[in-house]
């Protein structure tokens, strides 16, 4: 099911009549919900819910995971510091070592597509409902629509999300 710019407007309480005067928080939080649950409902959720579970029956798996925030909660130490830390360089090696490891495993791959598909459809249905209300509204980006920080490769290329 397609969420669109026609069918977000259309449930915004007063749609039907025009702009209302006051808000209608009750049908606005019904509108809400009921949103909520087609994104509940879709393929990109059920997707995302299921490679999620894969990934923590996986054991190999879930012990990479927990080596990895390891590595990053070291690599973290060091980044306070910065790139003079003695062991700066050994931290980065070792999460961008570890994140190889994990996306090795189908499971891993799987669920991170099916993390981007659902947080790409979460921001498209912030931005039509912002632009419902008007185009001046500001729309966090995300990784895949503009943003992007260290865990999306960004300023220090590291790729672990643990910089900031």
């Amino acid at each position: 099911m397609a969420i669109t710019e026609e069918k977000v407007g259309s449930m915004l309480p007063g749609a039907e009549t025009g702009p209302a005067e006051t808000v209608d928080m009750a049908g606005l939080l019904t509108a809400a919900y009921e949103l909520g649950d087609m994104i509940i409902n879709s393929a990109d959720a059920a997707d995302y819910e299921y490679w999620k579970n894969e990934v923590a029956a996986n054991q190999p798996v879930q012990e990479l995971v927990r080596q990895f925030a390891k590595a990053k909660e070291l690599f973290e130490e060091c980044q306070r510091f910065g790139r003079f830390h003695p062991d700066f360089h050994a931290a980065k090696d070792k999460v961008k070592e570890i994140e190889g490891q994990l996306a090795e495993y189908e499971c891993v791959r799987n669920f991170k597509a099916a993390e981007k598909a659902l947080d790409d459809l979460l921001y498209d249905v912030s931005h039509l409902i912002a632009r419902a209300v008007s185009e001046e509204i500001k729309v966090p980006a995300n990784e895949g629509k503009g943003g992007g920080g260290c865990g999306s490769g960004g300023s220090c290329g590291c790729g672990s999300g643990g910089c900031g």
